[in-house]
């Protein structure tokens, strides 16, 4: 009878270590909420110029080679054709 005993008590004190963990876990998100609601904007704004800075970096770069192609096309245009002839 006492090693069951000695058991629901370890038993208890699990259940009641599980309950505490959870408590404090929540605790903490009701914190921390103000404080990420307030970062949420800055967040955005930061994400708004990465995807801006990404985008502009793509155009030069397009910007760029479509002179290249079209000076490509005009020099070794005729020597694909006279290959192709040939």
């Amino acid at each position: 009878m006492t090693l069951f005993t000695f058991f629901f008590l370890a038993m208890g004190a699990v259940a009641l270590l599980v309950l505490a963990s959870v408590a404090i876990k929540l605790a903490f998100k009701l914190i921390f909420l103000p404080i990420k609601l307030l970062f949420l904007p800055i967040l955005a704004v930061v994400f708004v110029i990465k995807f801006v800075v990404i985008l502009a970096v793509g155009a030069l770069v397009v910007a760029i080679l479509i002179p290249i192609a079209i000076l490509l096309a005009i020099f070794v245009g005729p020597f694909l054709l006279v290959s192709a002839l040939t």
